[in-house]
């Protein structure tokens, strides 16, 4: 049965942790904002609802502000608009800090232990294993490494392929296979038109744009099968090129490899 989700997705990646981090403090700020912004317009309510009701009694014309007539320069008052001039700036250096320091890490270049390219076609994505080397034997004391790349070839499933369980337009024939606790380069790039390549558990969402590389790094923190889709529109079947990752352990990652390249 098919459970309505809310929220974030679980997240896989540090820097997902820190985008929903970054989201709920934001979000703590705007309720906040939002409570003193109710907080002063109900209390001009409460004020002209006197005024209104009331006019020969002015003497009852009582807020949680106070008396109207003693706050009647409350919107020229100098130390009060210091302070809401003030207020805002320091709430926004705040937000600030943890912003810049999420982007740091969002493009911080490291060295990779894996570079896998993504290539977007129209519509499907093709992926490239470049970082092995397969041995080859002339004689028993001659050797020498030839460096060989790895293609996967990721379609979406036909609706009627699907089996039980499996979720429509988000289930492909190949899905990437990644290593768990390893720090991976993807290179991202199309072949046609401008797509874009989106894992929300990653926090990953990089256009792949044709003549152009564009690169981000992740480090998945746990094992599972993560989903995502094309999230630029790039033609008529833009909704059915989907997204599969399999992130497994190091040494499945590594007979997955050696299975490939016999």
């Amino acid at each position: 049965m098919y459970k309505m989700h809310i929220g974030f997705p679980e997240p896989a990646t540090p820097i997902m942790e820190g985008i929903i981090d970054l989201h709920n403090y934001i979000f703590f700020y705007l309720i906040l904002i939002l409570i003193l912004v109710l907080f002063f317009f109900f209390t001009i309510l409460y004020e002209f609802w006197f005024l209104l009701y009331y006019p020969s009694r002015p003497h009852m014309i009582k807020t949680l502000r106070g008396d109207v007539r003693r706050f009647r320069p409350f919107n020229s008052h100098f130390r009060l608009e210091i302070f809401w001039t003030i207020s805002p700036s320091i709430i926004l250096i705040l937000i600030g800090i943890l912003s810049f320091a999420l982007l740091y890490a969002m493009d911080e270049v490291l060295n990779p232990s894996l570079t896998v390219k993504v290539i977007g076609h129209q519509w499907f994505w093709h992926y490239e294993y470049s970082d092995y080397k397969y041995d080859v034997y002339l004689d028993e004391s001659e050797t020498f490494s030839l460096p060989v790349t790895l293609t996967i070839t990721s379609d979406i499933v036909d609706e009627s392929e699907l089996k039980q369980g499996e979720h429509r337009l988000l289930k492909v024939t190949n899905p990437l296979i990644l290593p768990e606790d390893v720090h991976i380069r993807l290179l991202i790039t199309s072949n046609d038109v401008i797509h874009s390549w989106a894992v929300p558990s990653f926090g990953v969402k990089c256009d792949a744009v044709p003549g152009r590389l564009n690169q981000v790094f992740v480090f998945v923190k746990r094992e599972g099968v993560f989903t995502g889709q094309c999230s630029e529109l790039c033609g008529v079947s833009h909704a059915f090129m989907p997204i599969e990752v399999k992130v497994v352990s190091y040494p499945v990652f590594q007979d997955f490899i050696k299975k490939q390249m016999m």
